[in-house]
């Protein structure tokens, strides 16, 4: 039996999916998770992680996890829109608003756009710094960042990118470089924690210190440290459920 479930939802009209699980008592708030670049595999244990408290939900935005017809087009403001919807459709209470990688990008625009749905936000490995907003910056820390992912990524991650396609993940990546994550967050009231990884090149320190200043809580591995650290990654997420 799958620890987790897989389930559909009528969002104003369009279909999305979700990955639960809750292995609480149901009195801690939800944790939300949103992916980056659409790839839900990575974040999978995470979400057991978070549900050993609460109920957890990982949602497939913009739908890289399923055959078409997609909820949303490939870019940043839809994704941030459909999510807004599926929070009220489906959450229906204040959640701990957890985004990774573009992710992040969308958990801020959430928790600007509907402050009464979000709770808290943790935004791990946030993206896009001003200096990776160009094509060779962006290469050139791929190429850093890569040294430290551990093995066994790609197969996890690969199938949500080639489901998605080329045109449309260019379409993500350059919705969310033209994204101002560090204007966005000053309009967002509730309590943001950042997470990165310890040789994350896309996500760095002062980047994160820019963004929420004491507030940065530093993990081993690289931009994708939630990977195989599940157990870890929810425990950081715990002290956010409550605002602390």
């Amino acid at each position: 039996m799958s620890p987790y479930e897989a389930r559909w939802d009528d969002v104003g009209g369009r279909k999305v999916r979700s990955l639960t699980a809750s292995n609480g008592d149901g009195t801690a708030p939800p944790v939300v998770l949103v992916p980056g670049l659409g790839a839900l595999g990575y974040l999978i244990d995470t979400m057991l992680g978070c549900s050993v408290s609460g109920p957890a939900f990982l949602v497939d935005v913009p739908g890289f996890g399923h055959r078409r017809p997609r909820p949303c087009p490939p870019e940043l403001p839809d994704i941030a829109a459909l999510t807004v919807d599926w929070l009220r459709a489906v959450a229906r209470r204040p959640v701990v608003l957890f985004g990774h990688s573009t992710g992040a990008q969308v958990a801020l625009h959430v928790a600007r756009s509907a402050p009464e749905s979000v709770r808290s936000v943790v935004l791990a490995g946030p993206t896009f710094p001003p200096a990776l907003r160009e094509p060779k910056a962006l290469l050139r820390a791929f190429m850093r960042n890569s040294r430290y992912e551990p093995q066994g990524l790609i197969p996890i991650t690969w199938p949500y990118y080639l489901r998605g396609g080329p045109v449309a993940l260019t379409r993500f990546v350059r919705s969310a470089q033209q994204d101002r994550p560090e204007e966005v967050i000053k309009s967002i009231g509730c309590p943001v924690t950042v997470i990165r990884g310890r040789h994350d090149a896309f996500s760095p320190a002062e980047w994160c210190r820019d963004l929420a200043g004491e507030r940065v809580i530093t993990a081993p591995g690289a931009h994708t440290f939630p990977f195989r650290r599940g157990g870890l990654t929810a425990a950081l997420v715990a002290s956010s459920r409550d605002g602390t």
